[in-house]
């Protein structure tokens, strides 16, 4: 516990002192936010904000976590260096992306098949070194089972090592995309992400408390995963530095994001659920970003079959509810509220899983 405390109070301060210390170095090199046209005059007026803010979020975890761990002298563990080999290695394929759009000075960066191409070699990367590392229980960070508040052990899930790889690299890289596409709105993928963070936080702190690896805890109840308490001082640590990155995120923002972020902040979610045995748990607790990402989809595709109509004003969804009349804070607030619907969702399924088990 004294470990997380520290890595929260590391992570909180670092992006909230490095971010600012960021956002006067973009300035002074103009590496401002290039926008679409197509967007709302509201979010034209943003052009020229400076980008890449991800960068102190992904720092701030980093250094909370080798720090906590040097001032507690704990030894790291491979969940956790895992879960933040994925968020750094996401991240640096978002700066690539961020960079070409301010050397270029225009909103496209990257292809879509570049990133797709980037998120697979992570993702398939992840998979692989998950599916070893066993500890001395023989238990890996990641299982060829199928997840939801905990592996659906039974022998007609079992994957095959190969299908399990690239059922994690979909996931890792589904939510990657989909917290990407959220950020739209000043604070609002950052706001989300961290209560969705939050929540991973309390889920590992909860394994924890019933770890397999106890004897206290022995038995059908408890939860056979790896590092459950290094694994909650990433979850944490990330949701601190969102926080920290918030307070300069927040309506008018004076940094964003960028790719930097949003492609590494979903990406962790799936490493988390994948280390945390709550893979299709994730579906629910970060429902708000599978919604936005669904409304794009739907948008598209009904596009394309009608030649032209569209089910939304403008997809993603919170473009759409911005154009019928709401406020961008208001939008972001109320989406902050339905993303904390869903985790208390999520989380209420986790521990009634466990309740009715007893």
């Amino acid at each position: 516990m004294k470990a997380i405390l520290w890595a929260g109070l590391i992570s909180l301060t670092v992006a909230l002192v490095g971010t600012r210390l960021l956002i006067n170095y973009l300035r002074r090199r103009h590496y401002g936010q290039q926008v679409r046209d197509e967007l709302l005059s509201t979010h034209l007026a943003k052009r020229g904000t400076p980008t890449m803010g991800g960068m102190a979020i992904v720092a701030a975890a980093v250094l909370a976590y080798a720090g906590s761990h040097l001032l507690t002298w704990h030894k790291p563990s491979v969940s956790a260096l895992l879960v933040l080999g994925v968020l750094v290695t996401t991240a640096s394929l978002g700066f690539i992306d961020d960079w070409s759009k301010i050397k270029n000075q225009r909103s496209l960066g990257l292809s879509p098949r570049a990133k797709l191409i980037g998120q697979a070699i992570i993702g398939v990367t992840f998979g692989v070194l998950a599916l070893h590392f066993p500890d001395a229980r023989g238990v890996t960070p990641a299982s060829q089972y199928l997840s939801f508040t905990r592996d659906l052990d039974w022998d007609a899930l079992r994957m095959p090592m190969v299908v399990a790889i690239i059922w994690m690299t979909f996931l890792i890289t589904s939510f990657s995309n989909a917290v990407n596409i959220t950020d739209g709105a000043d604070g609002l993928a950052t706001g989300s992400s961290a209560i969705v963070f939050v929540a991973y936080g309390l889920i590992n702190i909860w394994q924890r408390n019933q770890y397999c690896g106890t004897a206290s805890t022995t038995g059908p109840l408890c939860y056979d995963v790896r590092d459950p308490s290094d694994v909650g001082l990433v979850a944490l640590s990330l949701a601190a530095a969102c926080f920290g990155f918030l307070w300069w995120n927040a309506k008018p923002a004076r940094i964003f994001l960028g790719d930097t972020g949003s492609l590494s902040l979903g990406a962790a979610m799936g490493a988390l659920a994948i280390c945390t045995r709550t893979e299709l748990l994730l579906v629910v607790i970060g429902a708000l970003f599978v919604v936005e990402t669904a409304t794009v989809a739907i948008q598209v595709g009904y596009f394309k079959l009608t030649h032209g109509k569209r089910v939304f004003k403008m997809a993603p969804i919170h473009h759409h509810f911005e154009l019928i009349g709401w406020e961008e804070q208001t939008v972001i607030v109320r989406f902050w509220i339905l993303c904390g619907v869903a985790v208390c969702v999520g989380l209420g399924l986790f521990y009634a899983q466990w309740v009715m088990s007893l």
